[in-house]
């Protein structure tokens, strides 16, 4: 199982499905972060998170607890 916190900078995926429950995952849902759909790991803060991702053509930071339950294919 791959997840965002496996990506490179630079690198890319496909959502398969996250694992964020509650008003953050359907929060989630709603800007499009939804199975099958690209995203791509922008930048790493120095500590390892948070991690930005681009998504749908707009920026999105992620807690490493986020981008660890979000599974790409």
């Amino acid at each position: 199982m791959t997840t965002v916190n496996d990506l490179k900078p630079g690198e890319t995926g496909i959502v398969k499905r996250h694992k964020v429950k509650g008003s953050l995952g359907k929060h989630l849902r709603e800007m499009g972060l939804v199975n099958g759909t690209p995203i791509r790991l922008e930048r790493v803060a120095p500590l390892g998170y948070p991690v930005e991702i681009r998504i749908q053509g707009f920026s999105l930071a992620l807690r490493k607890e986020e981008a660890e339950s979000i599974e790409l294919e």
